[in-house]
């Protein structure tokens, strides 16, 4: 049977070496570009018209950015990138579906046969459990090491996409200090925070009297990062109108200032970040796709927290380390830690660290409600999730304890699955609230 999910593959000692990334092909089975086909062992594949798109087609009534293919953990997931035609499997439409052998997707007016191939390619990971500032040693972050490891030697335009909080900045810091202009200035231009009034002159400078207010003249961003980086952070929030000005001085190398009279040359690396889904703006119309593709000459991604859980007792550790005067926070709180969702990403559970450690957050409960502690004025159903939600908290402290916050390793050795085992540690915390449980139930 084909290979069908991503895997991790281990060495002799246990420890992660590989991606093993399963084969498919996509051919054109109707359309304008009818028996197009290419085969792929790629994380993660582009469909549409676009320059940049992984699978290239003609076809008007796809998006440059259509759809793209990803291999998942769990299989070969489709996902439409807000195309204005939607992705269709066989008849339906999806927004997300996996898919599996000889399945038919329709984009606008053409057809892909999907193929899965009984082959797989292996992607080496690095054997490094950090890099520059990032810290992690689980097979993802080993996997964005490799990407940023591959990009730094090069001196093309970089586009960090991730979540709010999972360290952009961070793996621009590491670009920068891993590659070929580490010694040249590095500029920071936040485009989140610029006023659209003066956003041009940030970025481009101006001359004296070009506008009012403008006493003497300034150099922009380009021009102090001459020789060296220039980072846009947050550059999906870049107003619309300045997009073009920008696009030209990447593709020119030249930046005029606001009331300057002739253009002057740049020699500046841009790398790029923003928590926004880019494909989805350029296909509505928000963000430039030729913007786009010029600065996502080589795009990373950045996890989750939650696509790193394994992480989470290398990450408090290190962040107590930094923390002057902390010491080793006790086994309980240590777990709870390791036991929260973080959904403002590695930020949050920095933050959380800090509360730990000026003791803001208490150990668990060191027992629940026993038979002879009942509240018979209390509904049976909401002391009997209390009940329940006590041990599964308490047993999950524990294992996560002992097994070091390993999550899969703690879900292999209490017999449940990985997946099971989050949600039951949800439904631990919120059976703190009886009365709400109960109201959700009475809701379903």
């Amino acid at each position: 049977m084909p290979t069908r999910s991503i895997s991790v593959l281990y060495d002799g000692q246990g420890a992660a070496r590989a991606l093993s990334i399963p084969a498919f092909s996509l051919r054109v089975t109707k359309g304008p570009d009818l028996r197009r086909e290419r085969r792929f062992a790629l994380h993660r594949v582009v469909v549409g018209t676009g320059s940049g798109a992984s699978f290239s087609l003609t076809d008007p009534t796809v998006s440059a950015l259509h759809c793209e293919i990803s291999a998942q953990p769990d299989g070969i997931k489709v996902k439409d990138l807000g195309a204005k035609n939607g992705v269709y499997l066989g008849d339906h439409r999806v927004t997300e579906a996996y898919l599996e052998d000889k399945d038919d997707l329709v984009l606008g007016a053409t057809r892909l046969r999907f193929r899965l191939l009984d082959e797989s390619e292996e992607t080496p990971l690095p054997q490094r459990t950090s890099f520059a500032r990032l810290v992690g040693g689980s097979a993802r972050m080993r996997e964005l090491y490799a990407s940023l490891e591959k990009a730094a030697k090069n001196d093309v335009s970089v586009l960090l996409q991730g979540p709010t909080g999972s360290g952009k900045e961070l793996a621009a810091e590491a670009l920068v200090q891993e590659g070929p202009r580490r010694a040249g200035p590095l500029v920071v231009v936040d485009c989140g925070a610029l006023a659209p009034t003066l956003a041009e002159s940030e970025l481009f400078g101006h001359e004296q009297q070009a506008f009012t207010g403008a006493t003497q003249a300034r150099p922009g961003a380009f021009e102090r990062a001459h020789g060296g980086t220039l980072f846009l952070d947050e550059v999906g929030e870049l107003p619309l109108e300045l997009q073009p000005k920008l696009l030209g001085v990447l593709e020119r190398r030249k930046v005029q200032r606001l009331g300057g009279a002739a253009p002057v040359a740049v020699d500046v690396r841009v790398i790029a970040a923003t928590h926004r889904d880019l494909e989805r703006e350029v296909n509505r119309g928000t963000f430039r796709a030729d913007l786009y593709f010029r600065l996502a000459v080589t795009e990373v991604r950045l996890p989750s927290l939650g696509e790193r859980r394994e992480d989470l007792p290398m990450l408090i550790e290190h962040f107590i380390e930094q923390l002057p005067g902390a010491n080793a926070l006790p086994p309980g709180v240590f777990a709870r830690l390791c036991a929260q969702d973080y959904p403002g990403n590695v930020r949050q559970l920095r933050n959380e660290v800090e509360r730990a450690v000026l003791g803001l957050i208490p150990p668990p409960r060191a027992s629940e409600p026993k038979a002879g502690e009942l509240e018979l004025e209390t509904p049976f159903r909401v002391q009997k999730e209390r009940l329940i939600a006590g041990f599964e908290r308490a047993y999950l402290d524990k294992l996560l304890a002992e097994t070091k916050g390993n999550v899969s390793a703690a879900a292999r050795r209490s017999g449940l699955r990985r997946g099971a085992s989050v949600r039951n540690r949800r439904r631990a915390r919120r059976g703190r609230h009886g009365r709400r449980s109960a109201r959700g139930d009475a809701h379903r």
